[in-house]
């Protein structure tokens, strides 16, 4: 497998999250990420809808800024994580909480990033499976199965 570069995950992708807390909640999203050219490198938008238990469903909305060394920044340009081309394993801590991640590239073009949230208030695990617009995909459950 070659290692992943920004121009990669330019275009419209599919995505579905599912978030499980620790105490048993758990949250579906689906919708669509879109990673478009701006400043040198990728703007990453994502719309989607989110099911919580016992509401209606509500419209959700995320920025991100990729830069050409899979930098990743927040819309307001502080540092997330940086992601390995091969895949692998990011943190970022946002006090008070941690934030463990791993991006898998195993099955291009399609791919799976899996973070684990812990802090005073904090305990879930996300884990968000994208795929090509158009193309197949599939999700298991927050273990990847």
């Amino acid at each position: 497998m070659r290692s992943r570069q920004l121009s990669d995950f330019e275009g419209a992708w599919a995505f579905r999250r599912e978030i499980v807390e620790t105490q048993g909640g758990r949250v579906l999203v689906a919708g669509h990420a879109v990673w478009l050219p701006a400043d040198g490198g990728l703007i990453c938008d994502e719309t989607g809808e989110m099911h919580l238990p016992s509401h209606a469903p509500m419209q959700v909305t995320r920025r991100y800024r990729w830069e050409a060394d899979l930098t990743v920044r927040f819309a307001d340009g502080r540092f997330f994580h940086r992601v390995p081309g091969e895949g692998g394993d990011v943190s970022h801590w946002c006090d008070p909480d941690h934030y463990d991640g791993t991006y898998d590239f195993s099955d291009w073009p399609a791919f799976a990033v899996v973070w684990r949230v812990h802090g005073p208030r904090k305990d879930y695990r996300m884990h968000t499976r994208y795929w090509r617009e158009g193309g197949t995909g599939y999700f298991g459950d927050a273990d990847g199965n």
